[in-house]
């Protein structure tokens, strides 16, 4: 293999920053109840700490995704078609991405779009490793907003967006639809999206899930407070803090939360915060769908729902969806 073969993946770079975010993280604090988003979760330990979640005997949706993926290869291969350039929204460890790239044919390019620089290159040059013939084009960025995609030397047939592991079930519908809508404006008028949906369940199913025996959740959780602590020079206490996620069965998603302990007072960014004893931050919900109410929601974005694959016991989904 040669040197050149092997080159470190070219990097766009848009990487967001909490301080360029400060004042919608302010804002969120200030709120009743106090919210954070989850898209802070993902610095270079709290990506690893998720690699870690994955692999966790309760947290059922990376096996039973790659289990889809794994027995339907070659109807997904066929749904994608050949030549495409896959754009990876939360490219995260590149695990599910390197079942779907040995299954696809011919493709075109591969574009990961990932918040955390340093996890994204090193998952990038992981992948370039293994897939030396493959284009590589990686973008550091929040998906979540319109960003440019990279020139591709090759000759792309169709832009297929992937989105794997129901990371769709974080946003909250109108969120939701808004992110589809960008995706769509991303893979363009003949494009598709391959998308990991989880589906409704049984209440202890979820929340065993969230709440893991080994406390790996826990701690991924609080990693964002101390993430706030170094980024955004606040002072949380973070035993002072714990976590704890349940499923809201009428909104059909888990909350995940942080509880305050004790009342105390919090700086952020050179403002101070109340936390009364008890009083939580939302730090991520987890919608869970039926097939039905996905397909409605992808309608609306502009995306007819072309076919599913579910394991047996109709736990997960892997969806593929055209541009309607």
């Amino acid at each position: 293999m040669s040197q050149d073969a092997i080159r470190t993946p070219a990097l766009a770079d848009y990487e967001p920053t909490l301080a360029d975010d400060r004042d919608e993280i302010l804002a969120g604090l200030r709120a009743s109840p106090k919210r954070i988003s989850p898209k802070y979760f993902y610095d270079s330990r709290g990506s690893a700490l998720f690699d870690r979640i994955c692999e966790l005997p309760e947290y059922y949706p990376t096996r039973t995704e790659l289990a889809i993926m794994r027995e339907h290869d070659t109807a997904i291969a066929d749904a994608v078609g050949p030549g495409a350039c896959v754009i990876e929204f939360g490219s995260g460890s590149s695990v599910k991405i390197r079942v779907l790239l040995s299954t696809l044919r011919e493709v075109a390019a591969y574009v990961p779009v990932e918040i955390s620089r340093s996890h994204l290159m090193t998952a990038a040059e992981g992948l370039a490793q293994d897939f030396p013939s493959l284009e590589i084009r990686p973008v550091c960025a929040d998906f979540t907003q319109p960003f440019e995609l990279p020139a591709i030397d090759h000759a792309v047939r169709r832009r297929v967006a992937w989105f794997p592991g129901s990371t769709i079930g974080n946003f909250e519908p109108d969120d939701a639809l808004a992110l589809l809508d960008v995706m769509r404006g991303q893979v363009g008028t003949d494009g598709g999206l391959l998308i990991g949906v989880d589906l409704d369940k049984d209440t202890a199913v979820l929340e065993r899930a969230y709440n893991d025996a080994a406390g790996v959740t826990a701690e991924f959780n609080l990693n964002l407070l101390r993430r706030l602590n170094r980024e955004l020079d606040a002072d949380f206490d973070l035993d002072a803090f714990r976590h704890r996620a349940h499923y809201d069965r009428a909104q059909r998603r888990i909350e995940m939360r942080l509880y305050s302990t004790r009342a105390q007072q919090v700086r952020v960014a050179g403002e101070q915060l109340s936390f009364a004893d008890g009083e939580h931050i939302v730090t991520e919900y987890s919608h869970k769908y039926t097939l039905g109410g996905f397909a409605s929601l992808a309608k609306r974005a502009g995306f007819e729902v072309r076919q599913v694959w579910t394991d047996a016991e109709r736990l997960f989904s892997v969806q593929y969806l055209a541009v309607d």
